[in-house]
């Protein structure tokens, strides 16, 4: 099963950025984890903190992987274009986040991405990866 992470502005940054926030591990410490725990799935990974290229990689990997789990950080509050990427294309989309949003800024509350995903984790660190890794495997099996 072939599976595309996006992940959006300042994701580049972990382990360094905001530790109490979104931890200590960079994420290719804990990609490296992952793919260890399921492989059978086919883990890539793209980062930008350019919108535009998030729209491009959504609307390749739509049609060209078996799901997305998507981290469009602060773009999951403001971007109409990423939310119609999401919904133009077949494959599913998982939106993430690494901290609870809800238990933050008030402006983090609300996703105009969520309505057109599968479904959406948040809160779990980058365990919140994972969890939706088990979604997109599970929705497969159906």
């Amino acid at each position: 099963m072939k599976i595309q992470i996006i992940n959006g502005p300042n994701l580049n940054l972990l382990g360094l950025r905001e530790p109490e926030t979104y931890g200590n591990q960079s994420f290719d410490h804990y990609l490296d984890s992952l793919q260890t725990a399921y492989p059978a799935a086919a883990l890539t990974v793209f980062q930008s903190n350019v919108e535009g290229e998030l729209i491009n990689k959504i609307q390749e990997a739509g049609y060209g992987s078996d799901g997305i789990i998507l981290n469009a950080g602060g773009y999951t509050h403001t971007s109409v274009a990423i939310r119609d990427a999401i919904k133009a294309v077949p494959a599913p989309v998982v939106e993430v986040h690494i901290s609870n949003v809800h238990a933050r800024e008030e402006f983090r509350h609300h996703s105009l991405l969520s309505a057109v995903c599968l479904g959406v984790i948040a809160g779990f660190g980058l365990d919140s990866y994972r969890l939706a890794l088990e979604a997109l495997l599970a929705a497969n099996k159906k």
